[in-house]
């Protein structure tokens, strides 16, 4: 794709997770690779319901400002997980209502926010391991969501929300959704006595679908 093409997906996308609920006023953010290696990214203080093509952010992959409008200050964050996942090519930062409440559940396994629910989100994310809460904008969120991306394609920040990747913005959407599908599941359960896969059912999945979504 273009990179022309690649803007205007990058304002579908956006405008598609605002109607649905996964991002309201200025919260969030999303990235995508570039062809030339730089990345395009959501201007910082902007909406996902009323992105401009021509003034999204364009950054290099040390953070440079090169085009468009002042970049998300989170965007560091997402350079961090495309150096240890090179394989990504679109990064989404949500503040979806479900996955956000999940982050302020206390004592959550921080190897693993959600347990094995359904198969699509062993399929689509695998695991969803827990960052301790830091204020909005610290580096050292870059530097833990590092640590964490080259075994993991998503990531939680406590009291905070997601930060998802995929081969491709639309993946990185697509692996989102299940995963706020996943937490909405989850606390829908939470009265009830809630049978999960197996170890078993898990290792199998991992094997067979492993690199395929």
């Amino acid at each position: 794709m273009t990179e022309f093409s690649l803007r205007l997906d990058m304002v579908t996308v956006a405008q598609s997770m605002f109607e649905r609920g996964y991002s309201s006023g200025g919260a969030g953010n999303l990235s995508l690779k570039l062809p030339d290696g730089n990345l395009l990214a959501t201007p910082t203080n902007s909406s996902f319901g009323s992105l401009d093509p021509d003034r999204l952010s364009k950054v290099d992959m040390d953070g440079k400002h090169l085009d468009g409008d002042k970049p998300s200050k989170e965007v560091l964050m997402h350079i961090a997980m495309y150096r240890e996942r090179p394989e990504a090519g679109g990064i989404v930062h949500l503040h979806s209502p479900y996955l956000t409440a999940l982050s302020c559940v206390a004592d959550l396994d921080p190897e693993n926010c959600l347990p094995p629910i359904t198969p699509y989100y062993v399929m689509r994310v695998g695991k969803l391991p827990l960052i301790p809460y830091l204020r909005p904008g610290d580096p050292r969120i870059a530097d833990e969501v590092g640590k964490l991306s080259k075994a993991h394609s998503a990531v939680l920040l406590a009291n905070h929300g997601p930060v998802i990747s995929g081969k491709d913005l639309r993946a990185a959407m697509f692996n989102a959704e299940e995963l706020e599908e996943t937490a909405r599941l989850y606390f829908i359960l939470q009265n009830s006595k809630m049978r999960t896969l197996t170890p078993e059912q898990v290792d199998e999945l991992e094997q067979v679908f492993k690199g395929k979504v």
